[in-house]
């Protein structure tokens, strides 16, 4: 299927983000992609789960993967489970359709998409509006719904004379009046809004995703939706998750489906935007469905995780002086202006930002000519703000300690850095090896000798 990774070779380190196919629901194709982990890290004489992401009111399966977190967080799902994700009908790359398709076609994208990767029973992720096709299509269909987890999900779209948790008819009709200028983004991520970078970046998503018309239509059908009715009859397993800071869709909400739902767990989380990927850690929240769906996490395993990784090492160029220079406050702005800049880039380029280290950073790249290429862009970046910085990188086995990470590797980067001068990007020998082809160009630097290492390492230094 789309998305999978072959065995050990360079793509095993740098994966390819996955393959749109398209699925058959009647005349209409459904856009939907997959992805899972290499082969052999599922688990033998196991068949692969399957686990469906019914997206929320607009998706675009490919745009997304540009947005920071979200390949992280699907990669993350994908330890587990061949994870789907589909464009309802009339948006996306599925098909324009007249009007607003209702649940029951909805319904149908969902079959038409089982259908397409030969499986017969699914878990349901239900985010946003998708939980309520969820739990509606877990009611009708429990036969072909193993567990139903909800997230950020609601009953009903719209306040009406019976249920006030969510918004009135009239502010969310105002809301359709600035589709495809990205301010949706403070409701939906409000953790990105403020970068005008990835607020741009949120603006084309509106328009790529569905057009003003027919965000308008689609508000105006959804105000009627209303799944109430149907909550008492799910007999699946189902776990209600929410974020507590949720500014779309009140927390309320949340807490609403859990108790409608007979035998529901729930889970809130203290805190986190509305979308899943951003504006905290999801681990926890990947976590929670892991273990609800499989029994147990990966985090819980007695044994480190350890992966095949490229880390980067930056650090500021004579930091001190600049201090002294431009004093306390004003190095303060600098420093968040830098940081926030590096996580843009680090995510934009599918790295995971990991700690601030002094006045520099430390990050992981699941791909070595990535990871150059987003040093290169460290150090532009960082030049247009008056600032020198200079970079070390080394790919190796790295262990996953929680939001941290460790290992040989980790200590090899850290020596690499050590060895540049200010504006140099530095690596060890097994970089240029495994980006050959990329049209990135080395110098050699010689033999060095890495402090606590034995022997020399061969250093290169990137044009």
């Amino acid at each position: 299927m789309g998305g999978e990774v072959e065995e050990a070779n360079l793509t095993s380190i740098d994966p390819p983000l996955p393959e749109t196919r398209f699925a058959r629901a009647g005349d209409v194709s459904i856009a939907y992609q997959t992805m899972t982990q290499k082969a052999g890290t599922q688990k033998a004489g196991k068949a692969p789960l399957d686990l469906i992401v019914v997206p929320g009111m607009v998706s675009h399966v490919e745009y997304l993967h540009e947005l920071p977190g979200y390949t992280r967080f699907l990669r993350r799902l994908s330890a587990f489970a061949r994870v789907v994700t589909f464009d309802k009908r009339g948006q996306g790359l599925s098909d324009r359709v007249p009007g607003v398709p209702s649940l029951e076609e909805r319904a149908d994208d969902l079959d038409a998409v089982m259908s397409a990767i030969r499986s017969e029973r699914v878990a349901l992720l239900g985010f946003s509006e998708g939980a309520s096709l969820s739990a509606l299509y877990s009611a009708t269909h429990p036969q072909r719904v193993s567990h139903l987890v909800l997230y950020g999900g609601f009953a009903r779209c719209a306040n009406s004379s019976d249920f006030s948790l969510m918004f009135s008819p009239e502010t969310l009709r105002a809301s359709a009046k600035q589709w495809g200028k990205g301010l949706s983004v403070r409701l939906f991520a409000p953790s990105l809004a403020d970068d005008p970078d990835l607020k741009q970046m949120w603006a084309k998503g509106e328009r790529l995703c569905v057009s003003p018309g027919a965000y308008r239509t689609m508000i105006d059908t959804n105000i009627e939706v209303d799944v109430r009715a149907i909550l008492p009859q799910i007999r699946v397993p189902t776990l209600v998750t929410h974020r507590a800071t949720d500014l779309a869709v009140p927390v309320a909400n949340g807490r609403y489906l859990a108790s409608a739902i007979p035998g529901a767990k729930y889970i809130e989380y203290p805190a986190g935007d509305h979308m899943p990927f951003a504006g905290t850690d999801f681990e926890p929240l990947c976590g929670d469905i892991e273990e609800f769906i499989t029994g147990h996490r990966v985090a819980s395993s007695a044994d480190t995780e350890r992966v095949l990784a490229t880390v980067l090492f930056t650090d500021i160029v004579e930091s001190t002086q600049q201090l002294a220079r431009v004093g306390d406050r004003a190095w303060r702005q600098l420093l968040d202006e830098h940081d926030r800049s590096a996580r843009r880039l680090i995510e934009q380029h599918r790295g995971r930002f990991v700690k601030n280290t002094g006045d520099g950073l430390l990050a992981t790249f699941d791909g070595p000519a990535r990871a150059i290429r987003c040093a290169q862009e460290l150090r532009g970046a960082s030049a247009s703000l008056g600032v020198t910085i200079r970079a070390g990188l080394h790919t190796g086995e790295i262990e996953l300690r929680g939001d941290d990470v460790g290992g040989v590797a980790v200590h090899v980067a850290s020596r690499v850095l050590g060895t540049a001068g200010p504006d140099e990007i530095v690596v060890s020998r097994v970089l240029p090896d495994l980006v050959a082809g990329s049209g990135l160009t080395f110098t050699p630097r010689g033999l060095c000798e890495l402090k606590g290492f034995d022997g020399t390492w061969e250093l290169f230094t990137v044009r």
